[in-house]
């Protein structure tokens, strides 16, 4: 197992949400090499609700469905995990989530950001649409 950033041996576990998946298609950034060089060794898992919320956006047209066409493809490097959870927005599964299994999460939407950020869950988003970088508070 290759060590993270720090030395260390063990992986981070890392959420991606959908507007992640699609960083790549719309900024052109390759997210999974940004990954590496942020925390070093890493492990990315994906909600199925994610999955399922990206299928969604693929049946449309334009950038956006283009986009989430990208994102299933890249969607399909991570581990897709069930929530468990029954109610609640794909956000509240998110952070139910992150919470549970100590995760860090990869986000470029400003709502879920403050709110994960709110409940002192380090996230990793997009800076200067160029680069990662890790957010804690």
């Amino acid at each position: 197992m290759a060590p993270d950033r720090n030395g260390s041996p063990h992986r981070l576990i890392v959420l991606m949400d959908a507007n992640a998946l699609m960083i790549p298609a719309q900024f052109r950034v390759d997210i999974f090499d940004e990954l590496r060089s942020l925390i070093g060794a890493y492990e990315l898992f994906v909600l199925q609700e994610v999955v399922d919320e990206l299928k969604g956006l693929a049946r449309g047209k334009g950038r956006d469905g283009t986009a989430a066409r990208h994102a299933l493809m890249l969607a399909e490097r991570c581990t897709t995990v069930e929530c468990g959870e029954t109610t609640g927005t794909v956000d509240d599964h998110i952070i139910g989530f992150a919470r549970s299994n100590g995760c860090l999460v990869l986000t470029n939407d400003r709502g879920l950001r403050n709110r994960l950020l709110a409940d002192k869950i380090p996230v990793i988003s997009l800076k200067g649409q160029k680069k990662l970088d890790i957010i804690r508070k």
